[in-house]
């Protein structure tokens, strides 16, 4: 049996249909967690950081991404996470960011090039009624990567993307 010619550019696009395992509307590709993909014949290896080190989703975001890559009948796929260098919401696509508000998620501001965390975040917007009369009730959400937040505008709560 021989493998098939895939290209990077197959590969990529079969990894940009492999959702966030906890943020459907986004890929994993939207999210900038794939770092590199190399075809050598009938081998595959993608390179991902997760978003945080100690991702519950972890193994998810393996076994969907080897899926993606096999289901474009490639007998061999390596997926190799990598934490460095580390992620970053700037990796995070623009359209990405429109998703996420439109889900009812907060998009980070820009991290920007400090390589330490911001203490002092910049203003989140409500991402349903676009209110910067918001306040933290929690800062940490479902997930480490987000916070909790109510708007008194609209009296809805949502969650925030920290900026790392």
């Amino acid at each position: 049996m021989t493998a098939p010619h895939v290209t990077p550019e197959q590969v990529w696009a079969a990894l940009a249909t492999v959702p966030d395992p906890e943020i459907p509307v986004v890929s994993v590709t939207d999210m900038g967690m794939v770092r590199d993909v190399s075809v050598d014949g009938g081998h595959v290896t993608v390179t991902f950081t997760p978003t945080f080190s100690g991702c519950p989703a972890l193994h998810v975001i393996r076994e969907s991404i080897g899926e993606a890559v096999r289901a474009l009948g490639v007998p061999e796929v390596e997926v190799r996470s990598t934490l460095t260098p580390p992620w970053t919401t700037d990796w995070i696509q623009e359209d990405a960011r429109e998703r996420l508000r439109q889900y009812g998620i907060a998009p980070p501001a820009p991290a920007g090039d400090s390589p330490l965390i911001t203490l002092e975040a910049d203003p989140t917007r409500c991402p349903r009624c676009g209110s910067l009369n918001v306040r933290m009730t929690a800062s940490f959400g479902p997930t480490l990567c987000k916070r909790l937040f109510v708007c008194d505008s609209c009296k809805e709560p949502f969650e925030g993307f920290k900026s790392v």
